[in-house]
């Protein structure tokens, strides 16, 4: 596992958290609750050797 850490702001509150990306797989798509408002955040993420190459936040109704 090759984990990677990225800051993203809060679709709902915009408060700057930060997350833990696993590169170590191409692709993932997972809901993570903001440390601060506590809402669910939708996580889109690709990756390619061991970079991160596309990173999408959104809040879950726009799944």
């Amino acid at each position: 596992m090759l984990n990677v850490e990225r800051n993203i702001l809060c679709p709902y509150c915009g408060e700057k958290i930060s997350i833990i990306l696993d590169v170590s797989v191409p692709a993932q798509k997972y809901f993570e609750d903001c440390f601060v408002c506590c809402r669910p955040i939708l996580i889109r993420y690709q990756a390619e050797l061991g970079e991160v190459t596309g990173l999408e936040v959104c809040t879950e109704n726009e799944t």
